[in-house]
């Protein structure tokens, strides 16, 4: 019985390297499925793209290069670690203190009055002790003087007659 030969060839040599050259060719090609499958769970979060590129791996050696061109350019725990850095960032800037303007985001101090970029009021100072006081505070909480304008007068009450609903008197 002849031995199968590959491609016509009758050289036992010759069809020896063209069937080994074959089975390169194939361990190759299913190598490269298993790298774009790997490769797609590091770098793509949805299932059904890597299924998509996967599948598209398993058209020999032109799927797979193709999906080296269109993946995404980093790994999706590059992208995790880069937001978390971003994140401890944003939080030691507040826990500095670190204060822009609202109006030319130039860099402030809390007790400004002024910003020094672009000269724009920032807070109103205490009458009192002159103090930087927040918009919304009624009282200054360095002195305890009460805010001219913002804090609003205790009511006073009349004394009610029997039978009648109270009366209250702004003052």
């Amino acid at each position: 019985m002849l031995p199968l030969a590959v491609f016509g060839i009758e050289n036992n040599g010759l069809n020896t390297a063209v069937k080994l050259l074959v089975l390169l060719l194939l361990v190759v090609w299913f190598a490269l499925v298993y790298y774009t499958y790997m490769d797609a769970r590091r770098r793509i979060a949805d299932p059904m793209l890597i299924g998509c590129a996967t599948a598209a791996s398993l058209f020999p050696f032109v799927g797979t290069i193709v999906y080296m061109i269109v993946r995404p350019p980093e790994y999706l725990d590059d992208v995790r670690e880069r937001e978390l850095e971003m994140q401890a960032a944003e939080a030691r800037l507040h826990q500095l203190d670190y204060l822009l303007c609202p109006h030319c985001d130039g860099e402030v101090e809390k007790d400004f009055l002024r910003c020094p970029h672009c000269l724009r009021k920032l807070k109103d100072a205490c009458g009192h002790c002159a103090k930087p006081l927040d918009p919304a505070w009624k009282i200054c909480p360095y002195c305890e003087t009460e805010i001219p304008g913002v804090t609003p007068r205790p009511r006073r009450r009349r004394r009610r007659a029997e039978g009648t609903e109270p009366t209250v008197v702004e003052s």
